[in-house]
């Protein structure tokens, strides 16, 4: 029996693992190895509101909004995770929402106004000043709302090194699926073989949604499949965290000089024969065009490779915490933009799991809403 079993091998695991392990647990991390999103992230550190997900779920918008301060201190733990693994790439020069029209600018002042009140650092720029600041803009962008807690990391880089970090600590890791828990004093997940533990955490994304359900949880996680590209490498001038406030795309560029371009455009979902999400033509034309029209110096980069990748945006609110009142079964599942979410949704579930003190006040995130 190991102290802490963890189901899900992706960046909100392995956080989970690595305070554990330091912590002196045994820890056993069980991964289906299939889709992880983790695998799959562009390295975007998203603070201020995404506008994609504004306009796909109006609903959910006071959520995301009471969410902010989580973003907050998820960049914030991502700074220390950078300090530990000893460099991903980090940077935090802020992040731009780009604006075309009057309607957007509009659009653009009342988020902020709304972000500036949970403590964001965010500021509307006109064209000159936009453009003084990144001169690699098109001239058609008329302003942008600067979110200066914004930043960007290197997954490649975080991924490896945080895996070499647990086989340094002694994380054990295996492959398979798990279909069913029993909870109890000692839970025990079962897949291939049965997994018994002091405590159970599950951190698998879109897998949880039927792990929840079989814990009196009605917790949807559909997965999402969104596609992504990367360039050749060129000149180092897009220091910022690019999106649009209307229009479906985000960049970035690493210190390499190669450039990431994704924001929300379709994919196909991965079927029985077909085990990872297929690319879309349509897709792919249309995210490289709109990105060479916002930033015209990269129309000339070639695309090396272009995939896709499973998103779990829930209900724009993270789900930390224990299943039910006393259970030994604890949940740390990102709202939203799980890579920059995952390593505070990591440590917060599993401080509560190990009985130390949370780095955030979990109780808004509490899976009691799921309740069926």
């Amino acid at each position: 029996m190991t102290d802490l079993l963890i189901i899900g091998g992706g960046i909100t695991g392995q956080v989970a693992a690595l305070v554990a392990a330091e912590a002196g647990a045994r820890v056993t991390i069980v991964d289906a190895q299939r889709n992880a999103g983790s695998h799959a992230n562009a390295g975007s550190l998203h603070v201020q509101m995404q506008s994609r997900f504004l306009r796909l779920n109006p609903h959910l918008a006071d959520n995301l909004e009471s969410s902010l301060p989580l973003y907050l201190a998820a960049v914030g733990e991502w700074e220390a995770l950078d300090a530990r693994l000893g460099g991903v790439e980090l940077t935090r020069e802020g992040g731009l929402m780009l604006a075309e029209t009057p309607a957007q600018l509009e659009f653009l002042h009342e988020k902020a106004g709304r972000e500036a009140r949970k403590g964001l650092d965010v500021e509307i720029l006109n064209r000159d000043a936009l453009h003084a600041l990144a001169p690699w803009l098109s001239e058609q962008i008329a302003g942008a709302e600067l979110c200066r807690n914004e930043g960007k990391l290197n997954p490649l880089v975080a991924n490896r090194k945080m895996r070499a970090a647990l086989d340094a600590l002694g994380v054990r890791h295996v492959h398979d699926r798990i279909t069913g828990i029993e909870d109890g004093p000692h839970p025990v997940a079962h897949g291939a073989r049965a997994y018994a533990a002091d405590a159970i955490l599950i951190a698998a994304a879109w897998g949880a949604g039927a792990l929840a359900g079989r814990l009196g949880l009605n917790l949807s996680t559909p997965p999402e499949p969104l596609h992504m590209n990367i360039t050749e490498a060129g000149e180092y001038r897009i220091h910022h965290l690019v999106q649009h406030a209307e229009r479906p795309i985000t960049l970035k560029q690493f210190r390499s000089g190669q450039v990431v371009i994704g924001g929300g455009w379709e994919a196909r979902t991965a079927t029985a024969d077909r085990q990872a999400p297929g690319i879309r033509k349509t897709s792919l034309l249309g995210n490289v065009a709109l990105a060479a029209q916002i930033a015209p110096g990269i129309g000339g980069l070639r695309v090396l490779r272009t995939w896709a990748g499973y998103n779990t945006p829930v209900d724009g609110k993270s789900t930390i915490g224990p299943a039910s009142h006393g259970s030994r079964v604890f949940f740390a599942l990102p709202g939203d933009a799980g890579y920059t979410l995952g390593p505070i949704t990591g440590r917060t579930a599993v401080s509560l799991a190990l009985g130390l003190t949370p780095p955030v006040d979990p109780a808004p995130y509490a899976p009691a809403r799921w309740r069926a």
